[in-house]
């Protein structure tokens, strides 16, 4: 009995310490399970969302403020320092403080100042109904006359702040090269021209301000602060010369308000650095307004982002390159029959006329299109292609403009005989005036081709000045190449269709071209619509300029040497005497009057629409 019974008590004693044992791992596990969960949530608090509860803390214990940089501004050169054509203005926006205007007086007070700013009534005492609210924007860019009025209201619900904008001082000039800043997604930017095209220079970088705050939101003086400063854009110089440009545009306006044209550019360049002169355009429009232009095609850069047709300024490419591939030579001669038959199509010269045996000056001189046609069977298609891609065309000159295309010359790739005889002189392929521009500086410089440049300069927020370097695509043509066609384009100003556009007493080198105009919707070609087109150099031996004027549709006359070729006149002895050079040929008394009597009217100062606007009121787009 008494082993049993202690059997039984060992038993007993082994089955409570089972039952304690598996309480103690129960108990050990229902701790670590608790640990765990508690572990997790540290983890969750502390490692995975520390940047989240970070910023919550940071945002109640501290400020954070955006730095804006000043966006840098924008020059043309010129003999007596730099023009701004891009700056920076503050100018005041109207705000409101709806917490602190009594509900009972918002009525009148909405009342008056929508009076004031000339805004609607219901849209001021809509925004005047907001309890609690302490900024309202009511009108940005106010005049100073609206500014007075505002205060002589002398109530803390409305109020005033400086804000920074985008000024043009110039309004309309180089408007498509500058071009202009405005909202895009909520951010200022640059959206045309130099402003878009320089927009990561020109804008800067933001900075930040993180500064500690009381319960009341108040800074704390003796508190943490940290600082990164805003960096500023920097300034661009551009290679426009101001008084070329304002020259340019005034005559092109001229002569498009003589012709009832659609509309013209001019492209002044120096063929040795690439630097553009002028580069004019009409219609054009004022910066400070272009929120009002009802046709923003017109923001666009023609000069670098339309196509067209030239004509026969493309002969000056093809006889450089007969002349340089050996194909021909200077003093070669052909018998002109007035007409070419290929594939079941005749191409013909111009007015059809027959001009027999010619030497190959003739052919610049008298602007005979079975005569590049010539030109261009002894060189061959693939010989044709060869140089018509190296003097440029088919793709971007790489200027340092937005927009650029390339145009086209894609039916050169079909080997067809008809589109390389048409191409010779100018029809069917479509190109750019800055490329245009480009290949006659090549002409005119002896054979390179360079890459045209817009900005000259830029100074960083340091004030360190760097230029930007000439760029030389390649050599087109040789020197004796050049100098001979050169001597052709200057015949021809002499003696041929590009007498409208000599300047007496000095050696001018050009060549005509007028073109149809292609119908893209139809096909074929518009109906007694033409785009007259001017391109050369002077003076001829040391060329300073090299230049292009296109008029486009004029409705008075047909061909470029009456409208496009007075232009280059008037432009090349505004030019002679920017430059200070002199005559070196001699020229007759009736040559000088003749040249004044037929440029009189591009001597006309325009008269200007009245504007009787503040300049602090000019609009933008609103965000």
């Amino acid at each position: 009995m008494v082993n049993n019974n202690g059997k039984k008590g060992e038993s007993d004693n082994d089955n409570r310490e089972k039952i304690f044992r598996s309480r103690i791992n129960v108990l050990s596990l229902l701790v670590l399970f608790l640990f765990g969960i508690v572990f997790f949530r540290l983890y969750v608090l502390q490692v995975k969302s520390h940047e989240y509860y970070k910023k919550q803390a940071d945002n109640q214990h501290f400020s954070h403020s955006t730095l804006t940089p000043k966006r840098g501004e924008i020059f043309l050169s010129g003999g007596s320092g730099l023009l701004p054509v891009a700056t920076n203005k503050d100018m005041f926006i109207a705000y409101a403080v709806p917490d602190a205007i009594k509900e009972e007086d918002r009525e009148v007070l909405s009342y008056k100042v929508s009076e004031i700013l000339e805004l609607e009534q219901a849209v001021v005492h809509r925004k005047l109904s907001k309890p609690g609210d302490v900024y309202e924007p009511l009108k940005r860019k106010i005049s100073e006359e609206e500014i007075r009025r505002i205060k002589e209201l002398d109530h803390d619900g409305f109020q005033l702040e400086a804000e920074s904008w985008r000024y043009y001082p110039n309004e309309t000039l180089a408007a498509q090269v500058v071009g202009f800043e405005g909202f895009k997604d909520d951010y200022r930017t640059g959206l045309y021209g130099i402003e878009k095209g320089q927009n990561s220079l020109l804008s800067g970088k933001n900075g930040w301000l993180k500064q500690e705050k009381d319960a009341g939101s108040r800074w704390i003086s003796i508190g943490e602060r940290l600082l990164n400063p805003a960096q500023d854009g920097s300034d661009l110089v551009l290679s426009l010369d101001y008084a070329i440009q304002f020259k340019a545009e005034l005559t092109l306006r001229n002569a498009v308000r003589k012709h009832d044209a659609a509309g013209g550019r001019i492209i002044v360049m120096n063929p040795y650095s690439g630097d553009i002169l002028a580069m004019a355009q009409e219609p054009t429009f004022d910066l400070n307004k272009f929120s009002k232009v009802e046709d923003p095609s017109v923001y666009m850069n023609s000069s670098v982002s339309s196509v067209y047709e030239c004509g026969s300024i493309f002969k000056t490419f093809t006889m450089a390159a007969g002349l340089d591939a050996g194909a021909i030579e200077y003093d070669d001669t052909y018998i002109d029959t007035g007409e070419v038959k290929i594939s079941g199509y005749t191409i013909k010269n111009s007015e059809e006329k027959v001009y027999g045996e010619q030497i190959m000056s003739g052919i610049i001189e008298n602007s005979i299109n079975t005569g590049v046609i010539y030109i261009e069977k002894k060189l061959g298609n693939d010989k044709f292609l060869e140089y018509v891609e190296k003097f440029g065309f088919g793709k971007k000159t790489g200027i340092d403009l937005p927009g650029e295309i390339r145009g086209n010359i894609s039916n050169l790739k079909t080997n067809r005989d008809i589109e390389y005889y048409t191409a010779s002189f100018g029809q069917g392929i479509t190109v750019t005036p800055i490329q245009l521009a480009a290949a006659y500086s090549a002409i005119a410089n002896g054979g390179e081709l360079v890459t045209p440049r817009i900005v000259r300069t830029t100074i960083d927020k340091n004030n360190q000045e760097k230029t930007v370097e000439k760029k030389v695509v390649g050599k087109v043509v040789s020197q004796d190449v050049s100098n001979k066609v050169g001597l052709m384009l200057e015949n021809n100003v002499v003696n041929g269709h590009g007498k409208p556009a000599g300047v007496p007493g000095y050696r001018v080198a050009g060549k005509t071209g007028t073109a149809q105009i292609s119908d893209k919707e139809k096909g074929g070609y518009v109906e007694d619509a033409t785009v007259g087109s001017f391109a050369g150099f002077g003076p001829v031996g040391n060329p300073k300029f090299a230049m292009i004027v296109v008029i486009d549709h004029p409705k008075d006359v047909e061909w470029a040497e009456s409208t496009a070729g007075p232009v280059f006149g008037e432009m090349a002895k505004f030019l002679f005497e920017h430059y200070g050079i002199e005559p070196t040929e001699e020229y007759t008394k009736g040559e000088l009057e003749r040249f004044n009597r037929v440029h009189d009217y591009l001597n006309i100062i325009v008269d200007e629409e009245e504007d009787n606007s503040d300049n602090e009121n000019y609009e933008e787009e609103s965000e």
